[in-house]
C-alpha cells in the first residue's frame, strides 16, 4: 500500500464548521482536504436543517406577513389538502443553489474533496471508506472534526417517520396535519411549532422546561410564548412525558399528570447527538464526555492538541453562524494566527415566528459580570415602521454598562430581528458609545429607529438618575389660590 498523503489541514465534515475551516486553511496557503460522507457538500445544514427549514419557514411568515399588512382585507386560506412540498416549491433549487457555491468555494480555493465515510485509525490518520468501495488513507497534521449531528431519538418514543417524526423527516410530510403535537422546547421544536401554527395547524408544544428556548432573556421568550399562544399554539412547560403512542391515524401523548395530548401527527424534537459512533475517536486518542459530545477549551482544541472539534459535535448553541465562527477560530488558533473579535459579538439568530435574536450580554449575565446595567427598550409599537407592517409586539431591548455609557449587549424580537442585529453587533466591536446611537440619524420610517428610541430611553434614566435633587423637591405643593 502506498503512503497516506498528508494535508496541513484535514476537515472531516462539510457543513458551516467544517467549511469554514477549511477555507480559513486554504486562504493561509495550507494544503487542505475534507471528507464528506454525503453526495453533495454542505452536510444536515443543507440538505435536512437549516436550509431546508427556513424555506418552509419563508411561506409560513410571507402569509403571517400578507395578512397583518393587509389587515386582512385579502383574506388567504390554506386548503386542507395542500402538500407540504407544495409550500417548498423552491427548496431544490435553493438547495441545489447552495450546495454549487460550496463546491465552487472548494474548488477555487484548492481544497481536496474527498467522498466517503471517515475513521480514526492513528491520531493523524484516517481511513476514508469511499463510494466505489475502495478504502484510502489521508494523514493530517491538523485535524478538524465537524461531522456534525442527527436528530436525539428517546428510546422509549418509537420514531416510526409517518405518525411520529423527527426533525429530519418532518419535512418529508406529504400534507399538512390539522393538528400536531411538538417535544421539545428548545430551537428546533419552536421553530417548527411556530411554522405549523402559522399554517393554521393546531399545534401543542411540550417540555419539562419552564418556557419555550429558556436560555433566551425572558423578556424574549415570555414574549414568543404569549405570541405563539395567541396565533393558537399551545405551550405545556415543566411537563415528563410518561408515553407515547400511535394506532396509525392519531398519535396520543400522555403526561405524568395524566394530562392527555392527541395530535394528528408528532414532531419529536428532544435535542440532537454528535454522529461520532462511526468516527472510532478512540483509534485518536479522544471519548465523548457522558453528553456523547467531544470536550474542547476555549479555542476549540480537544485533549489531542492537533486535534479540534467544532459545531454540533462539541455542543450548544449548535447553531450555524456559531458554528462557522468556531471553524474559523479553531484553524487560526492552530496556524498561531490572531482570532479577531471575541465569541461574544457573535449574534444569535432564531428562526421562530416572530423571529428573535440576540447580542453580546442579556441583563442577567449584565448584572452578574458588571454588578448593574442600564436597560434601554423600544417597542415596535412606538416606531412608525412598526405601525405600517403591523408588527406592534416587536421590541428591542439595549443593555448598557453601569457607567451609562458602553454598550453591553442587544436582544431583538419581530420582524427583522436577525438582520437588525447586526447594527448592534457592529456598535459592539467598535466599541460605540450610546451617544452614537442617540446623535446619528437613521431613516424614516424603519425598524432600525428602534436602536435610537431604547438609547434615548437609557439617556433619560441616567440623567434623571444624576440630577441633583433640589429642596423644592421635597417642599408641599402650594395651596390653591
Amino acid at each position: 500500500m502506498s503512503a497516506a498523503p498528508t494535508y496541513d489541514l484535514l476537515v472531516l465534515g462539510s457543513g458551516p464548521a467544517g467549511q469554514k475551516a477549511a477555507v480559513q486553511g486554504a486562504k493561509c496557503g495550507k494544503r487542505v482536504a475534507v471528507v464528506e460522507q454525503g453526495a453533495t457538500l454542505g452536510g444536515a445544514c443543507v440538505h435536512r436543517g437549516t436550509i431546508p427549514s427556513k424555506t418552509l419557514r419563508e411561506t409560513a411568515a410571507a402569509l403571517v406577513s400578507f395578512r397583518a399588512r393587509t389587515g386582512n382585507a385579502l383574506p388567504v386560506e390554506i386548503p386542507e389538502s395542500l402538500k407540504v412540498a407544495s409550500l417548498m416549491t423552491r427548496l431544490d433549487d435553493v438547495v441545489a443553489a447552495h450546495a454549487r457555491y460550496i463546491a465552487a468555494q472548494l474548488a477555487r480555493n484548492g481544497i481536496t474533496h474527498l467522498h466517503g465515510r471517515a475513521r480514526f485509525v492513528s491520531p493523524h490518520e484516517v481511513e476514508v471508506a469511499c463510494v466505489d468501495g475502495e478504502r484510502r488513507r489521508v494523514r493530517g497534521t491538523i485535524v478538524v472534526i465537524a461531522v456534525g449531528s442527527e436528530p436525539r431519538t428517546p428510546p422509549d418514543i418509537a420514531i416510526d417517520h409517518e405518525s411520529i417524526l423527527d426533525s429530519d423527516s418532518i419535512l418529508s410530510l406529504l400534507y399538512l396535519p390539522r393538528s400536531l403535537t411538538v417535544l421539545g422546547a428548545g430551537v428546533i421544536a419552536s421553530e417548527y411549532a411556530s411554522i405549523f401554527t402559522a399554517l393554521g395547524v393546531a399545534v401543542t408544544m411540550i417540555d419539562k422546561a419552564r418556557a419555550p428556548i429558556a436560555f433566551l432573556d425572558p423578556e424574549l421568550s415570555g414574549r414568543f410564548t404569549r405570541h405563539f399562544e395567541a396565533s393558537g399554539g399551545r405551550f405545556i412547560g415543566h411537563a415528563t412525558v410518561r408515553a407515547v403512542t400511535t394506532d396509525g391515524l392519531t398519535v396520543t401523548t400522555e403526561l405524568a399528570d395524566g394530562t392527555v395530548v392527541t395530535a394528528d401527527k408528532l414532531l419529536c424534537a428532544l435535542g440532537r447527538v454528535a454522529v461520532l459512533d462511526r468516527l472510532d475517536v478512540g483509534a485518536a486518542g479522544l471519548a465523548p464526555n457522558p453528553r456523547g459530545l467531544l470536550t474542547v477549551d476555549h479555542y476549540c482544541r480537544t485533549s489531542v492538541p492537533h486535534i479540534y472539534a467544532v459545531g454540533d459535535v462539541i455542543g450548544p448553541p449548535a447553531l450555524a453562524a456559531s458554528a462557522m465562527e468556531q471553524g474559523r477560530r479553531a484553524v487560526c488558533h492552530a496556524l498561531g494566527l490572531d482570532l479577531g473579535p471575541p465569541p461574544e459579538t457573535i449574534p444569535l439568530g432564531i428562526y421562530t415566528i416572530p423571529e428573535m435574536s440576540s447580542v453580546g450580554l442579556t441583563e442577567a449575565q449584565a448584572l452578574e459580570r458588571h454588578g448593574g446595567a442600564w436597560v434601554g427598550r423600544a417597542r415596535f409599537a412606538e416606531i412608525a415602521r412598526g405601525h405600517i407592517i403591523n408588527d406592534p409586539d416587536g421590541f428591542l431591548k439595549m443593555v448598557v454598562h453601569p457607567d451609562g455609557e458602553r454598550l453591553l449587549g442587544v436582544q431583538i424580537i419581530g420582524e427583522g430581528a436577525t438582520e437588525l442585529i447586526h447594527l448592534g453587533q457592529m456598535a459592539l466591536i467598535a466599541d460605540a458609545r450610546i451617544d452614537a446611537f442617540v446623535e446619528n440619524i437613521f431613516n424614516f420610517p424603519t425598524l432600525a429607529e428602534a436602536y435610537r428610541v431604547a438609547a434615548l430611553d437609557v439617556a433619560g434614566q441616567v440623567r434623571r438618575a444624576r440630577e441633583p435633587v433640589s429642596a423644592a423637591s421635597f417642599a408641599p405643593p402650594a395651596p390653591h389660590a
